[in-house]
């Protein structure tokens, strides 16, 4: 009985928080500062903290299959939120497909960084026992014809134009994670059905929301790459702003999946009102 106190207390407030007017207005601009100016940390952090090592374990685990970690939980939340109102399987996929095509989006988008690297780039091979160094770094020897592979493959370092894969992914996983758990809120004001385990996956979506905050931090303080990382945080909030903020706006149809929560807060009285309210806190 105490837990479950606390479980309902805790997913209140973050429900009440996370679908508020203020944080969904302003999320996108506090995520766009830190990744504007969170290399500015680098100077203040000590370079020996296990957060400086890119063996540890947060960023094996969850940095590396991030995207995975985003769909299991909020594809959880999102199909048991949306069946336990509507009881409909196509309705369901329709709102999980919000994440496929922002997955689609994340792939397409890697392949193409994949091929403006390999395109842009060369192989330099270092010259450890030459006696002329730069700046205490060994000299670079350029060797031309080799692909990025043939050119990782032999130890030699490969330079290219590069945007942050992983500062990209972070920002878009962030804001999706805002948009998709923020009709939580309405739906608790609603009256709506929230047992145990819909509370449960909304407190893992918000905890998840967190760890991704606290990475995408860890990565501009402790291993800042300008322009780089810029670059990589803008791309994901463009994306954002292209499926979130303009294509789903268009409302459901057979070519967009619609807005979360669309279809499914206007089920019980003043239903409709709420849906309103929650899409003006989506605009700007």
């Amino acid at each position: 009985m105490f837990f479950n106190t606390v479980l309902v207390v805790l997913t209140d407030l973050a429900a009440r928080f996370l679908g508020s007017a203020i944080f969904r207005k302003h999320f996108h601009l506090v995520l766009s500062v830190l990744v504007m100016f969170g290399p500015a940390l680098s100077f203040w952090v000590s370079q020996h903290s296990v957060f400086a090592k890119k063996t540890h374990f947060l960023y094996r685990i969850f940095l590396r299959s991030g995207w995975g970690w985003t769909c299991i939980f909020v594809g959880s939340f999102v199909f048991l939120l949306s069946f336990s109102i509507r009881r409909s399987i196509s309705l369901s996929i329709r709102h999980l497909s919000r994440l496929g095509v922002a997955g689609g989006l994340w792939v397409g988008f890697c392949k193409l960084l994949d091929l403006l690297e390999n395109t842009t780039g060369s192989c330099y091979e270092r010259l450890l026992n030459s006696p002329e160094v730069t700046n205490g770094q060994p000299l670079l020897v350029l060797r031309e014809g080799a692909s990025k592979s043939e050119c990782l493959r032999a130890g030699m370092l490969w330079r290219g134009y590069e945007v942050s894969e992983d500062v990209f992914l972070l920002c878009l996983c962030c804001l999706l994670l805002a948009e998709e758990i923020a009709v939580f809120g309405p739906y608790l004001k609603l009256g709506g059905f929230s047992g145990g385990p819909l509370r449960i996956l909304f407190l893992f979506c918000v905890l998840l929301l967190w760890l991704w905050i606290f990475l995408l931090l860890c990565l501009l303080a402790y291993f800042p790459q300008f322009p780089t990382q810029l670059l990589g945080g803008a791309l994901g909030c463009l994306s954002w702003r292209g499926l979130y903020q303009s294509w789903y706006r268009m409302g459901p149809s057979w070519y967009c999946p619609g807005r979360p929560g669309q279809g499914l807060l206007n089920t019980k009285t003043n239903g409709a009102a709420s849906e309103d309210k929650l899409n003006h806190n989506q605009c700007n």
